[in-house]
């Protein structure tokens, strides 16, 4: 496992240095930023093409949003982006997806182009052409494959090829989707690409055609933190998406498990009940908002549907749906004595050296984890539920 997903023994013993000398909520605040330090992996997406491609929709319809909300990247038939741009992630600031300026000039140079652009900065590029791939797309893919980054070519609006082709009574969508994906791939083998695959994709309906099997190839090619990131990034819009993020989740619940452990070793009153509480509140926001049901995401849909807040509420069933706050989050534990059991149980014994603390920290580990995995596979069943009746 990637050391980002591990919390080493320097990191423990800091933290319990630190909080043993703490108040109750001095020592709560330690634990929240230690938590949200281990998210701070960045993750830079360079969206390039020719103009009118539809790259500054697909950095748009990348992070979940439409052409004309705020935050949005301006689009146009015409070249709009005269330098790179970064867009922010809405609910990650650590995604950056940067809108770079169009390719396809007569004298265009894919090595100028690159360091004109900071090459560097970024994670990969998607090259986007709405046609054929041209000789300054390869020009593009090989040089960036020449200084050791990777690259995915996507075939962009293919929404707009269906309606054109829906006319003719001969009409098969799979079929048509085959002859376009290789005619593409065909073009760039005679460029001498090695091996090239492109992603069918509509801007304005993202979870259609070729979007999962894009996500599963960056998720082959990725180290597991940059992978994690990614897939908490995309917008919830298939169910393999849904899957996917379920799991990258679940990866975090022995790190927050542990923490608890940890901070049930330190012989504080109220400490470990009150620092579990705020972990366990901390990740099921991060579960809402990572799967759309926050509020915002939830109007987004709506408008997006034409449902309302109120039915999709409705076909969820998560004790949390109706709030997070202490006492919905100790329901997850199955029983209302959990504090009394932390508060005193813990206390004694984190008294006792060695033996008291394996316990108590055992107690707690147990208790997080299982609180956790509870609320999160409620969680993800009703993002399931709420996708599916979205579409």
């Amino acid at each position: 496992m990637d050391d980002f997903c591990m919390i080493t023994q320097e990191d423990l013993d800091d933290i319990k240095e630190s909080i043993s000398t703490q108040d109750l909520p001095t020592a709560v605040n330690t634990i929240k930023e230690f938590l949200e330090k281990q998210d701070l992996v960045e993750l830079n997406v360079a969206v390039t093409g020719e103009s009118g491609s539809g790259k500054s929709t697909f950095v748009n319809a990348f992070r979940g949003l439409g052409d004309e909300e705020e935050g949005s990247a301006k689009t146009s038939p015409i070249e709009t982006t005269m330098e790179p741009e970064a867009y922010l992630h809405p609910k990650y600031k650590n995604v950056k997806v940067w809108d770079l300026p169009g390719i396809g000039t007569p004298n265009f140079k894919a090595d100028a182009y690159l360091k004109l652009v900071e090459f560097e900065c970024y994670d990969f590029f998607i090259i986007i052409a709405s046609d054929r791939f041209r000789e300054y797309h390869i020009q593009l893919a090989k040089e960036i494959t020449r200084m050791g980054k990777k690259f995915y070519f996507v075939r962009s609006k293919i929404d707009s090829n269906i309606t054109a082709e829906k006319r003719k009574k001969s009409f098969n969508e799979k079929n048509m989707l085959d002859i376009i994906r290789e005619d593409c791939e065909n073009g760039l083998r005679k460029a001498d690409i090695e091996d090239p695959v492109v992603f069918l994709i509509s801007n304005f309906e993202l979870g259609k055609y070729d979007f999962d099997l894009l996500q599963e190839r960056m998720e082959q090619e990725f180290p597991q933190h940059k992978r994690r990131v990614l897939m908490l990034a995309l917008p919830n819009i298939t169910l393999e998406i849904n899957e996917k993020k379920k799991k990258a989740l679940e990866e975090n619940i022995g790190k927050v498990a542990l923490l608890s452990a940890l901070v049930a070793t330190v012989p504080v009153p109220g400490l470990s009940v009150a620092v579990d509480v705020a972990i366990v509140k901390k990740e099921i926001e991060t579960y809402y908002s990572t799967f759309g049901l926050d509020d915002p995401s939830l109007q987004q849909l709506c408008e997006i549907s034409g449902k309302t807040i109120e039915e999709f509420k409705s076909l969820m069933k998560s004790p949390m749906r109706g709030g997070i706050n202490p006492a919905s989050i100790l329901s997850l534990a199955g029983a209302a004595s959990l504090d009394v059991a932390e508060n005193t149980v813990e206390y004694v014994l984190s008294l006792i050296p060695i033996l008291g603390s394996l316990v108590a920290g055992g107690m707690s580990y147990i208790t997080v984890s299982t609180m956790l995995k509870r609320a999160l596979n409620d969680i993800a069943e009703d993002a399931k539920n709420v996708l599916m009746a979205s579409v």
